[in-house]
């Protein structure tokens, strides 16, 4: 199970955090990132970072955020500065893991971002 948390009000260039925790054990875990659902409803990629590997960014974020992951408590954060109002969406994060060759996909419950201008 995820927990997602950290979202909120917030004015235009102003600063949030988001954090995402796993509970529970959680084994070969391939990547954590977060995705955001807007007003438009479309489904965006907003940042992850894969075990070992990379932070990777939608261009509409890069330079504003930062992902980050503690990888001993199952955690990951988006720290979220110069919020724009076009960021306001459902925030949410995911979790996937990869064994025997087979990925499996973990949703947190989402956290609404509202910035205002």
């Amino acid at each position: 199970q995820l927990q997602a948390s950290g979202g909120g009000l917030v004015q235009s260039g102003g600063s949030l955090r988001l954090s995402c925790a796993a509970s529970g054990r959680i084994e070969n875990i391939e990547n954590l990132g977060w995705y955001r659902l807007g007003q438009g409803e479309r489904r965006e990629l907003v940042a992850d970072v894969p075990t070992g590997g990379a932070a990777n960014y939608a261009d509409f974020v890069k330079g504003r955020f930062t992902i980050s992951r503690d990888n001993a408590k199952n955690t990951v954060y988006l720290q979220m500065n110069s919020l724009k109002p076009e960021d306001t969406a459902v925030y949410y994060c995911y979790l996937r893991t990869l064994s025997s060759g087979k990925y499996a996909t973990y949703w947190g419950q989402g956290t609404l971002v509202t910035v205002s201008s």
